[in-house]
């Protein structure tokens, strides 16, 4: 059975039954999805039918561009045929469109910093618009006005990320509570305990969520590859079409590593997102069970014939 979630279309009867519960719930356009604290196989729905997703990155502390990365990676992703659609090399084919935030732009004063930081995150996700605004000064907020008017757009981020003060800065008022981060992390406290739908002054609606500790991906391969297209691009050319870019000879994506034109960090992201989202996608798949399960042992078995290689040489 469906549960009803936050930006689902439902049909109700009022004069047959009691209105307070749905009848049905129309078919979704588009959900973000992530996996559960579990084992289980199936996946928590945060938000339905969603036009826009704004994750919400706080500059009160350190950038952390890996978390961002497997935000994006979700958003970009395809579940179940109800998921959100893939983003073409271009333009967006159909679904939800993520949009990142640096939310609390006035504590870098500095433009050059700024810029710089924005920059980071630009890199870390291609062909994404970052958006830098201060919901205590004002700047930034006409230009996300308009981005988010006339559809649904949930805001996602950490506890403390700035989601209740940016979801009151754009209704105009003080609807959402909020408290001040912790001063020894940087931290917040969950201000937010659930998801709320807020109608917008300008047209469209807004999700507001509660503060997400972990970000477990859910059958996100084609959002993980869209992420890191240029580590996929790179793939083409290495030597073996199976290469797992770790120490095999003609390596396209290693020579990039070595050349300096890919930098280390993307590829330990990448690394990280492929095999997270492998486990999730197994747990529900027994083919690609047994293929991991290959292919375990065919790099066992080239560790120790490496092993036992260098060990004669030092004979």
């Amino acid at each position: 059975m469906k549960v009803v979630c936050t930006g689902d279309w439902v049909a109700v009867d009022p004069e047959d039954g009691d209105p307070r519960y749905a009848q049905t719930i129309l078919p979704r356009r588009t959900a973000f999805v992530r996996s559960t604290s579990s084992k289980r196989s199936e996946g928590q729905v945060l938000a339905t039918n969603i036009d826009h997703i704004v994750i919400c990155v706080s500059l009160a502390v350190e950038l952390d561009l890996g978390r961002i990365e497997r935000f994006l990676a979700l958003a970009m992703s395809s579940s179940s045929g109800e998921a959100l659609l893939h983003k073409s090399a271009l333009s967006w084919e159909s679904g939800a469109q993520p949009l990142v935030v640096l939310t609390k732009a006035d504590l870098v004063p500095d433009p050059v910093t700024l810029a710089h930081l924005v920059q980071d995150v630009e890199t870390a996700a291609p062909g994404v618009p970052v958006l830098s605004v201060s919901a205590e000064q004002g700047e930034g907020l006409d230009v996300l006005a308009a981005v988010v008017s006339g559809g649904t757009a949930v805001l996602l981020g950490q506890s403390g990320a700035g989601k209740s003060t940016l979801a009151n800065a754009l209704i105009g008022e003080d609807v959402m509570g909020v408290q001040a981060i912790r001063d020894v992390d940087g931290k917040g406290r969950h201000t937010t305990t659930t998801r709320n739908l807020l109608a917008l002054p300008g047209g469209g609606v807004l999700i507001d969520t509660p503060g997400l500790r972990g970000v477990g991906l859910f059958d996100a391969g084609g959002g993980v590859g869209q992420v890191f297209a240029e580590i996929e691009e790179l793939a083409e050319g290495c030597r073996f079409h199976d290469c797992a870019h770790e120490s095999e000879p003609g390596c396209a994506v290693l020579a990039a590593i070595d050349s300096g034109e890919l930098p280390v960090r993307r590829l330990e992201s990448y690394r990280k997102l492929v095999r997270e989202n492998q486990r999730i996608v197994a747990k529900s798949d027994a083919r690609l069970r047994a293929e991991m399960r290959k292919e375990w042992k065919r790099r066992d078995a080239i560790g120790k014939a490496a092993m036992e290689a260098k060990r004669g040489n030092l004979r």
